[in-house]
């Protein structure tokens, strides 16, 4: 992927590592949209980068994605890069008399909207590459967050054979595989200690100049190529 004089749409792209991969992608001279469902959060981004456009969208809904493809095709059909990033994280328990509709929100989100929306998006004749973002929980489970870790696990299966797919098309497929990092990501302080943002994006930065498709980080870059005892080993460790 060239990083510069890209138009960028990144969901989600207003806070966390999102809004890591906003800065930095404007820093490298793109045009970056973003889009995500509190219209506060993203004029506060807008507001400190004056380039970024926002749209106010919530992926969870099948008709908002449909919009947000329309108004992309209608206004900004030069854009050429796809970030699947937005996603939730909840902490809970099989017991939860709110599990089902806990992870139902999680499957809508991390799974449906980003799989909706490369089915939209790859009718972009400009379109030549999407960046999907997993995690290193894709690889190894902690039952915390089981939902969670269900979801990235099935992007990033869907991922693989989305690059194999989408290679008659000349799409480049990549994608991101964050360990945990510093953000608000399952509820504000839970990942405080963690590597910051800024740490991740650089080194993915560097991964995607080396022309990698598979940009990984500390803990994720281990699962990533982890044996299976190893697997073992490690859920036994973040599940006592």
């Amino acid at each position: 992927m060239k990083l510069t004089n890209n138009k960028i749409l990144i969901t989600g792209g207003a806070s966390g590592i999102g809004l890591g991969l906003t800065e930095r992608f404007i820093n490298e001279n793109n045009t970056v949209i973003i889009c995500g469902r509190r219209k506060d959060i993203l004029e506060d981004v807008a507001r400190k980068h004056p380039t970024v456009i926002t749209k106010v969208c919530d992926l969870s809904v099948e008709t908002e994605r449909i919009t947000l493809y329309n108004w992309v095709a209608e206004n900004h059909p030069d854009l050429n890069v796809l970030v699947n990033n937005a996603g939730i994280q909840n902490w809970m328990s099989i017991s939860d008399t709110d599990f089902y509709q806990k992870a139902t929100n999680e499957i809508n989100t991390n799974v449906v909207a980003p799989v909706h929306l490369t089915t939209l998006f790859i009718n972009l004749k400009s379109l030549d590459t999407i960046i999907n973002v997993t995690s290193g929980l894709a690889f190894v489970q902690l039952s915390k967050v089981p939902a969670y870790c269900a979801t990235k696990a099935f992007f990033h299966s869907f991922t693989l054979s989305l690059r194999h797919m989408l290679k008659s098309k000349n799409i480049e497929v990549i994608e991101m595989i964050p360990p945990a990092l510093n953000t608000d990501l399952g509820g504000k302080g839970i990942h405080d200690g963690q590597p910051a943002v800024s740490d991740f994006v650089n080194a993915v930065f560097q991964q995607m100049k080396e022309g990698k498709t598979e940009l990984t980080f500390g803990f994720s870059e281990i699962m990533a190529k982890a044996t299976p005892e190893v697997i073992h080993e490690t859920f036994n460790k973040m599940n006592p």
